[in-house]
């Protein structure tokens, strides 16, 4: 396959990704803004959300406060933000109409509805329960183009090069998703295990779509080391870090028997992987969850330059 056409699947399911993670995003910042009287003007919600999306610097340089309106205008579809959900929905469409050939047209079909039903929203107008309504779809659509992917797709280099930028966006945004709420997301003044913590725990479990596993998995109340369980070290939730680096070393495995050489990708994606497998929660905790997951982040960087030195480029 052609590097060129190998970039484009690799971040054409990247921009997908994003846009569904930073709706996300979004939805746990609304879930959060609507926290009990009790707990007003005690969370930072908005300020997190621009944390988590990575984007606070580009923020900052276009608004001076992180309102409501400002964040949701600026990860939507703010000009001046190169990752808004807007951009991700362009760039992935243009990525998707350079390999038309290399997809499936329920694929483009799905891409490009998708940029299609960008074009109308104005988010002045718009009433939070359509607000919700929107960000419902740009999940949806997420979910679909993943599942035509999954069932459409030859199993190919085509398909392993697109699920690899799907695996390491969705780590990279697990990561950061924990690293704010345990490192950002609490006040000071409130106390872990309390009850602005139990909203705070239980919207980020929402926001991935992992409420009701985690009951199915720990049976009891959640606690913030068992959530930090569940999404970094259990494999069997989808979303989880070692999951995802189940599946990462899966698809590079697949690439090296079908080229006949392995390379600096696979073994940093082995080495992640070993990591995980090697740790426990307990242990992460006393070392410092925010340092382990910065860690990670720097690692599924690397990982993500390695793929793209070694294969995109």
């Amino acid at each position: 396959m052609l590097s060129r056409m190998a970039d484009n699947l690799f971040w054409l399911s990247r921009y997908m990704e994003r846009a569904e993670n930073l709706a996300r995003i979004l939805d746990v910042a609304q879930r959060l803004s609507a926290l009990p009287s009790a707990y007003a003007g005690a969370s930072n919600e908005w300020e997190s959300a621009i944390a988590t999306a990575a984007c606070a610097e580009s923020f900052f340089n276009t608004y001076q406060d992180a309102t409501r309106e400002n964040v949701i205008a600026f990860i939507v579809s703010d000009d001046a933000n190169p990752t808004s959900i807007r951009a991700c929905l362009e760039t992935a469409r243009s990525n998707a109409r350079a390999v038309r050939t290399a997809i499936t047209g329920e694929m483009w079909e799905i891409v490009n509805g998708a940029w299609n039903d960008m074009q109308p929203v104005k988010l002045a107008t718009m009433s939070p329960g359509q607000l919700a309504s929107f960000l419902q779809s740009v999940k949806e659509t997420s979910l679909r183009f993943d599942g035509a992917a999954y069932r459409t797709m030859l199993r190919t280099d085509h398909f392993w090069f697109q699920r690899l930028g799907t695996f390491v966006e969705r780590a990279d945004n697990i990561a950061r998703l924990l690293d704010v709420k345990y490192h950002v997301l609490l006040p000071e003044w409130e106390p872990v295990g309390g009850g602005l913590d139990y909203f705070q725990w239980s919207s980020i479990l929402r926001s991935v779509s992992a409420l009701t596993s985690y009951h199915w998995v720990y049976r009891e109340n959640i606690r913030p080391w068992l959530v930090a369980d569940f999404l970094i070290l259990r494999p069997e939730q989808p979303r989880s870090l070692i999951s995802c680096y189940a599946s990462l070393n899966d698809f590079l495995d697949r690439l090296a028997e079908a080229y006949g050489r392995q390379g600096k990708a696979q073994r940093l994606a082995r080495a992640t992987y070993a990591r995980l497998q090697n740790s426990e929660t307990e242990t992460i905790f006393q070392s410092g969850l925010h340092e382990f997951l910065t860690e990670f982040i720097a690692e599924n960087n690397g990982l993500a330059a390695a793929v793209s030195e070694q294969y995109l480029s």
